[in-house]
């Protein structure tokens, strides 16, 4: 009798669990549709990055000024 029990409570808990992600993606949905972005802000000044690039200004010297690291300055040219 005991382990019953324990199956449908488990049963249920999986059910709810299930209804509590069901809800949280319809959420995200909503939220996509009404034009909400997720994630961090870029915290990065593209243009300012943009220009010293074009200035003939390497990675090494561009992320020092910049207070960022060099992957980070090869990502952002790549866009």
């Amino acid at each position: 009798m005991g382990r019953m029990v324990i199956t449908i409570l488990s049963a249920v808990a999986q059910a709810e669990r299930l209804r509590i992600l069901e809800r949280t993606n319809e959420g995200r949905i909503d939220a996509r549709e009404k034009g909400i972005k997720f994630g961090r802000k870029p915290s990065v000044d593209r243009k300012k990055l943009k220009q010293l690039h074009q200035q003939g200004i390497g990675a090494t010297d561009i992320a020092k000024q910049m207070s960022i690291g060099r992957s980070t300055v090869y990502k952002v040219l790549r866009e």
